[in-house]
């Protein structure tokens, strides 16, 4: 979540567009780094307003209620880390442009556009552990309808694998899905039990699994 620092007192040549944008966007920083540190269930309107240094008016001027915020700000990590991933999709015609440099120094494959995902996906987990603990965890607390979102970016994010690995029938499409839940169960743990930092050290062994669960539905992945 790109945030706009505090704005200044008084006079200043912002526009209306970029002072709401500002307040927005801090209110959902608030919000991830709050419920990270307290939880969902334990985290009150108040304390969001304090971290977003704005007012409970401007607050119910972006949100009708604290799940509201919460949901928006489960967007904002999603939309974060699709962007991550987003960067080893091969564009359209098919020959894909240069790949940018990877957001953390992990090691992958640059042929091999599975494995850039997976590297960018844990480098943003461990580069925005409000983020990590939002996306992976709190969700579960947030209501009915949170679940409900989870499981619809839970699918985007099986799309995705499914563009990368060029999935083709049911069968490889279910790989993609059990790969995806590997992953999410995988870092979900380390999130829980504070080891955000440790990201990286998944990527190994969870792109060696991915790649032997698309064998076996006859996807090779490129290598070098």
């Amino acid at each position: 979540m790109e945030i706009v620092e505090k704005l200044p007192r008084g006079r200043h040549r912002l526009s209306r567009e970029d002072v709401v944008r500002s307040q927005r966007e801090r209110l959902l920083r608030a919000m991830a780094e709050a419920v990270c540190e307290q939880g969902y269930a334990s985290t009150p309107v108040a304390d969001v307003l304090r971290r977003a240094r704005v007012s409970r008016e401007t607050f119910y001027e972006h949100f009708a209620n604290k799940q509201e915020c919460f949901l928006a700000a489960y967007d904002a990590s999603a939309t974060i880390l699709l962007e991550a991933i987003s960067t080893a999709l091969p564009a359209e015609p098919p020959e894909p442009p240069e790949p940018p440099e990877p957001l953390e120094p992990i090691a992958t494959n640059v042929a091999d556009p599975l494995d850039r995902a997976l590297a960018e996906y844990l480098a943003a987990l461990a580069r925005e552990p409000a983020v990590a603990r939002t996306f992976l965890v709190e969700v579960y607390a947030a209501g009915p309808a949170a679940l409900a979102r989870r499981v619809e970016v839970q699918t985007r994010f099986v799309d995705w694998v499914s563009v990368l690995v060029g999935a083709g029938d049911e069968n490889q499409r279910f790989a993609c899905e059990a790969i995806v839940a590997a992953i999410s169960t995988l870092v979900t743990q380390r999130v829980c039990a504070g080891r955000t930092a440790e990201m990286r050290e998944l990527h190994g062994p969870l792109l060696s699994f991915a790649r032997r669960s698309l064998q076996a539905v006859d996807i090779a992945p490129p290598t070098a």
